[in-house]
């Protein structure tokens, strides 16, 4: 009855403890594509248990952040969180035009009376975006991709985060694609990095899923890139960054200058 009791303990807490988020549908000048379509996601459709418990609680529920800079599942997620979700549809995206990513707790969409839904808010912290240029958007392999930044959130002088913004549009964070770019299939790869455990490393938090792009029209300007892994250290002052004390009145976003046309 007491490891019965514990269980039940330990589970409501994780529920009110947990608080992830997946990237899970975009958006094109406010036209929804559909959910999950074009994406490559994780299985995440209900409550899963914080990586402290997983002693407890089987592996097979849990979905876990990426903590690690230096793995690959810092490209598109994937290897701690399998994708399992998988489509053949590219999205079509003229150059210069407005996407919206749209994230939330679960897979299940917009849920009103999750308290943690699109993320809870204490998962403060910069949303991010890139692209990679590749020949087949649905492609497999991502390793080895080459990537620019075009969007980035962090902190603003009114002490507001990228994602209270984000949680403030109900999930939904919007940029734009650049006008200049050549015309091609592309990944966009959407990230949000949670900094409350981030006082030391490993301690920030990595949300990312990738989309399937076609962007058309654009031109020619060639964006300068890096890679993932590679593009972000444990070191830098974005990933490695206290939260709390003393109250943060500046910040720098990880990674690369955004590219402008």
């Amino acid at each position: 009855m007491k490891t019965q009791a514990l269980a039940v303990t330990l589970v409501a807490f994780a529920s009110s403890a947990c608080a992830h988020t997946i990237f899970q549908q975009v958006y094109v000048n406010g036209k929804a594509q559909g959910q999950l379509v074009g994406l490559r996601a994780p299985d995440y459709d209900g409550v899963r248990i914080p990586s402290f418990l997983h002693w407890f609680f089987s592996d097979s529920n849990v979905i876990q952040p990426v903590t690690d800079v230096t793995s690959n599942d810092i490209i598109c997620n994937g290897g701690v969180n399998p994708i399992t979700h998988t489509s053949n549809t590219i999205i079509s995206v003229a150059a210069g035009s407005q996407i919206s990513g749209e994230w939330h707790h679960t897979l299940a969409g917009a849920v009103p009376s999750d308290p943690a839904d699109p993320v809870d808010p204490s998962h403060k912290g910069p949303v991010i975006a890139y692209l990679a240029k590749v020949t087949n958007a649905t492609q497999p392999t991502v390793t080895g991709l080459k990537w620019f930044k075009i969007f980035q959130d962090g902190l603003d002088s009114s002490g507001k985060w990228g994602v209270d913004r984000m949680i403030a549009n109900k999930g939904k964070v919007t940029f734009t694609i650049p006008s200049c770019i050549a015309p091609g299939q592309y990944l966009l790869r959407h990230e949000l990095i949670a900094l409350h455990g981030a006082a030391s490393y490993p301690g920030a938090q990595f949300y990312m899923e990738c989309a399937q792009l076609q962007i058309t029209g654009g031109g020619t300007k060639t964006p300068a890139t890096v890679s993932f892994p590679g593009a972000y250290h444990g070191t830098d002052p974005g990933i490695t960054f206290n939260l709390y004390y003393p109250v943060p009145t500046s910040y720098t976003v990880p990674g690369p200058a955004v590219f402008t046309c």
